[in-house]
């Protein structure tokens, strides 16, 4: 997701997270594949509805899936990670009322993630949000069922930063503790350029619709 779109609900989000609304909270291979992408229209692209999405959405997770369980059949003794974005990657942003928390799952990408737990591989989330909301995102993803064994948000310093390359600064720094970022799954080319993935998988923005 681009910082635009984490921006846009950034006022409310931090301001649930300091009221305390929505319960308590608690605080390799670097060469990548060309992107797994979703066929999208013009005209789908112009105004896209909720069913559409999905089906979208599930069409990329769909070689995913595979993809993991071939990758993962022979890993033992391997330190393997995949690496999520979150906003219209993993929690439905675009489609969910800013006042709605916790924000629901995107249900390809949360089975994604609990499939590929089940096989031995960690799960991190990189996203340009900002550190203010990093506690009340870490609640939303694990109420919502992610298996969550890092997140990276932005911190003050990362603000000024191009998000592609924070994000890229992320997944060297998964690496750089032995992991190999077997995926990287996001909805925008900032969540996944700079490589620092064995396979990357796009899932559709509609032209940045969905940030």
């Amino acid at each position: 997701m681009t910082a635009s779109g984490a921006g846009r609900r950034l006022t409310t989000v931090a301001a649930v997270a300091v009221l305390g609304i929505g319960g308590s909270v608690t605080a390799a291979v670097p060469a990548a594949a060309a992107p797994a992408e979703a066929a999208v229209s013009a005209a789908a692209a112009a105004e896209v509805d909720y069913a559409t999405w999905q089906k979208d959405v599930k069409a990329v997770i769909d070689t995913a899936t595979p993809y993991v369980e071939r990758r993962t059949a022979n890993a033992s003794g391997q330190k393997l990670a995949i690496v999520f974005d979150i906003d219209n990657t993993t929690l439905e942003t675009h489609y969910t009322p800013w006042y709605q928390l916790p924000t629901p799952a995107m249900k390809p990408s949360l089975e994604l993630a609990e499939y590929a737990k089940s096989r031995g591989v960690d799960v991190f989330f990189v996203t340009a949000r900002p550190g203010i909301i990093e506690s009340v995102t870490e609640w939303n993803l694990e109420t919502v069922g992610y298996p969550v064994d890092g997140l990276y948000v932005r911190d003050l310093p990362d603000l000024f930063a191009e998000v592609s390359a924070y994000k890229t600064a992320s997944r060297a720094d998964i690496e750089s503790d032995g992991y190999t970022i077997i995926a990287n799954v996001g909805n925008n080319t900032t969540d996944l350029v700079g490589g620092h993935a064995e396979r990357t998988f796009k899932l559709p923005d509609y032209d940045g619709l969905l940030d």
